[in-house]
């Protein structure tokens, strides 16, 4: 008798197929519990850890509309541990991310609480799980973004200030945490030579973009504030995974 997909075969199949899968929220919920009940038992304190972020000091476009935390981490062939590395820059060259890349961006670590919460835990370990059957036997250098974009009448707020975009990864995962008072910041998705694919806006909590960043490039619209005298943001978290 032939036994219909899992989730996560559901999911890789569509990665295979497109390079990109858009989840909505019940679907990640969905695919986070199955592998523990309680993975998303501290949500809320996990959410609340995207306030008070640092500045982002680096926006070569004279930006203050961005806050973020970092870490680096790392998982090993054949293993589905995953291991939190030394605090260290972050780099990108200027091949893929010609506003703010070739310099080393020292940001803020993720705090400890954050990195070891169950929610953060249950993301990653989805995430070496499933990039691990998309690319089999590969050791995984990960990197962690905790992003806030703030929107105001000041200044155009712009998740991927750098544009259409590919991270020079292999995988990357954009998580929806919040979104609080805004419009626009719709996903686009593009190959590589920047034609469109498809486009869709992250709205509630848990939506999620998996992309194979060999295959396709991606980027943000700007935020706009509804109501200007209240506090407007995005929060996302991005995680991505290279081969080592």
């Amino acid at each position: 008798m032939k036994t219909s997909p899992t989730n996560r075969q559901t999911l890789i199949a569509k990665v295979e197929e497109s390079g990109f899968s858009f989840c909505p929220s019940a679907r990640t919920r969905s695919w986070l519990l199955e592998s523990a009940s309680e993975a998303l038992s501290d949500w809320q304190s996990f959410a609340d850890s995207w306030n008070d972020m640092p500045l982002d000091e680096y926006m070569a476009d004279g930006g203050r509309y961005r806050r973020r935390r970092y870490a680096v981490l790392s998982s090993k062939a054949g293993s589905n541990q995953v291991t939190l590395e030394p605090h260290q820059p972050h780099y990108q060259s200027l091949d893929y991310n010609t506003l703010n890349g070739g310099v080393a961006r020292n940001f803020e670590p993720i705090l400890a609480e954050s990195i070891h919460s169950n929610s953060m835990q249950a993301v990653l370990k989805f995430c070496q799980a499933t990039f691990s059957e998309l690319m089999p036997k590969k050791s995984w250098h990960i990197e962690c973004h905790q992003f806030r974009i703030e929107a105001n009448s000041d200044e155009l707020a712009k998740p991927t200030p750098e544009g259409v975009h590919r991270d020079g990864v292999d995988f990357v995962l954009v998580m929806m945490i919040k979104r609080q008072n805004i419009s626009s910041g719709t996903t686009t998705m593009h190959d590589l030579e920047q034609n469109n694919l498809d486009s869709f806006t992250l709205t509630e909590p848990l939506d999620s973009a998996i992309v194979n960043d060999k295959r396709c490039m991606h980027g943000v619209t700007p935020i706009i504030p509804i109501d200007n005298t209240q506090p407007a943001y995005r929060d996302v978290l991005v995680i991505t995974f290279r081969a080592i």
